[in-house]
């Protein structure tokens, strides 16, 4: 077992002359930095803020595309262009960054998202320049937590992201936006606090202090203590995922949110705790995994059907969108607790296509709420008629959500069912029941999205709306730069899965030797 865990750790050996992931990672930081010196007031607002941040972070996305083209071999499963440099040795804290196949696709996904959202808040004029100077600063944090390779890296740029999302609710959102930020703000926090302990704890456990994520990979601790440390993640992490039942800062945080703000939450902040389950949970304590899998199984199946049932609840279309979320992502769960190579796909697969469905639903949502000032669905009606395009981008949106052929939805979502059913340690009964729980909520979702769809766009039309134009060609790039990669996806998955499955198929060996040598333990030999 251990030559596994070492050849995980010492894989880590594609370094580069060039840091080019501290580059992708301080760009945006660096640009708010500078954001102070543009001109513009609160009384004179001035487009240089929002212009500035679009060229900052459109040069960091072609630079992502560019090294990750270029410099990055998607068939080695280990770490590549490797940067360490000891920042603060009497804590052993090190700038330690890295990239596999499990963060990179995350990153291009990340930099993209903010990208159009920074393009989508083309309206913005109450502080510009700390707004946008807010969302270079969440773009940097983003990348900080997919490319990390020091624990303690990594915690301090998963708190440092939580900084500007609080504050873009708490100043930009609606009515509601302090109890919502307040909420968004204390779920995640006493959630990083577990974070914080679990990471201490596996730091120390071994003879020697570290905080290097592939030194923690290879002590593969097991046991109570690893259960424990596993737990503390799962919970910590599962709050931002969501996971029931810590998912219900979600739908008021969304509720609350414009709509940039909300491309953010579901495009990218959601993927960093399935992201962080897979790097924590399940590559550094594989045991603990295997013995939890099935509860997390589980947890997926509730994922799934209470944020479908929570949904039709909802009269308000951000978070009846909110509540899919939590459902879609009951999906990542039920792939990472299937355990073999095929659910960790899926589960991948899914974190990618639901960031760029989620964020273009929003995103259209934003469209119309721009025209209509309400998103009370039942103060809604008649909108297909004046508003033609933007209907027919919200269906696209909405029939992606619900996994349609040829949508990338469909891929990753059938892939998790493959999973779970080609998985020989669960039994035949617990597959069968969790198929048919999972394929519930895949019956329930269009029911709640085409429902909200007739309910907007058909029926009685509002009388104001007899004026109103319809997306204008800004708003149909950002659009056609979110749907058009789903259907790629959907019609040529490879283009996403080559680039993780290579570390995707190793995780799953690491945790087919654990499972074997854990087998061997309990055999009565002598």
């Amino acid at each position: 077992m251990q030559g596994m865990d070492a050849g995980l750790a010492t894989s880590a050996v594609a370094t580069t002359t060039f840091p080019w992931l501290s580059l992708i990672v301080l760009l945006p930081a660096l640009g708010a930095l500078l954001m102070p010196l543009l001109p513009g007031t609160d009384d004179q607002p001035s487009p240089w803020p929002r212009n500035f941040a679009l060229a900052v972070l459109l040069i960091d996305l072609v630079l992502m595309m560019v090294v990750f083209a270029t410099e990055f071999d998607p068939s080695l499963s280990g770490l590549q262009l490797v940067e360490r440099v000891s920042w603060v040795p009497a804590i052993g804290l090190e700038w330690s960054l890295g990239v596999d196949g499990l963060s990179a696709p995350l990153v291009v996904l990340s930099g993209l998202v903010t990208f159009l959202s920074v393009a989508a808040s083309w309206s913005i004029q109450k502080k510009s320049r700390l707004y946008f100077a807010l969302l270079l600063v969440q773009a940097s944090a983003q990348g900080l937590v997919f490319l990390s390779q020091d624990f303690l890296l990594f915690f301090l740029a998963w708190e440092l992201e939580l900084v500007p999302v609080y504050l873009l609710i708490a100043v930009w959102g609606g009515q509601n936006r302090q109890y919502a930020a307040t909420k968004f703000i204390l779920y995640t926090a006493l959630a990083s606090l577990l974070i914080l302990l679990s990471g201490l704890a596996l730091a120390l456990s071994g003879d020697q202090f570290t905080l290097n994520i592939s030194d923690l990979t290879a002590r593969s601790a097991g046991g109570s203590f690893g259960l424990l440390c596993y737990l503390g993640f799962l919970v910590g992490f599962g709050v931002k995922l969501p996971m029931f039942p810590l998912h219900t800062w979600l739908p008021d945080a969304h509720g609350e949110a414009n709509a940039p703000v909300s491309m953010l939450l579901a495009g990218v902040l959601l993927k960093m705790g399935g992201y962080a389950l897979l790097r924590f949970n399940v590559q550094m304590l594989p045991e603990a995994h295997l013995t939890l899998a099935p509860a997390l199984v589980i947890l997926g199946i509730v994922n799934i059907v209470y944020g479908a049932l929570n949904a039709f609840a909802q009269d308000n279309v951000k978070r009846r969108i909110a509540c899919s979320s939590v459902s879609h992502m009951g999906f990542v769960l039920l792939g990472i607790g299937a355990v073999d190579a095929l659910g960790i796909s899926g589960a991948m697969l899914q974190m990618v296509s639901h960031g760029l469905i989620a964020a273009a639903m929003f995103f259209v949502t934003g469209v119309f709420y721009e025209r209509t000032k309400t998103l009370s669905i039942p103060n809604m009606g008649g909108l297909a008629k004046a508003l033609p395009i933007t209907f027919a981008f919200f269906l696209a949106s909405s029939l992606a959500s619900l996994a349609l052929p040829g949508m990338s939805g469909f891929i990753s979502e059938i892939t998790i069912f493959l999973g779970i059913t080609s998985q020989d340690a669960f039994t035949s009964l617990f597959r069968s029941i969790t198929v048919i729980l999972a394929a519930i909520g895949l019956v329930l979702t269009p029911i709640y999205l085409l429902s909200m769809c007739r309910r907007v766009f058909f029926g009685p039309r509002i009388p104001a709306l007899a004026s109103v134009v319809d997306m204008k060609p800004r708003e149909l790039v950002i659009g056609l730069s979110l749907l058009v990669p789903t259907l790629v996806i959907g019609i040529w998955p490879r283009i996403a899965m080559d680039l993780y499955e290579s570390s995707t198929n190793a995780l799953s060996q690491q945790l087919g030797e654990h499972g074997v040598v854990a087998l061997i333990q309990h055999l009565p030999l002598g």
